[in-house]
């Protein structure tokens, strides 16, 4: 199986460095001014925007 790549809030980091916030369709519209967050390995992902969105580390690309 591969590595997660999308976290719920609450979750924590497997790994040190930036994540940003996705959304369902973000790939179709994109999202305005998604949150970034920078976290070491274990701490906790912050809550998001709003209850539809993840986070995944930035430059997943």
């Amino acid at each position: 199986m591969g590595e997660q790549t999308e976290f719920k809030p609450g979750m924590r980091a497997p790994n040190s460095g930036t994540y940003i916030e996705i959304g369902e369709n973000d790939f179709h519209m994109g999202i305005t001014n998604p949150k970034q967050v920078h976290l070491e390995q274990g701490e906790k992902f912050p809550e998001t925007t709003n209850k539809d969105r993840k986070w995944t580390k930035k430059g997943n690309g």
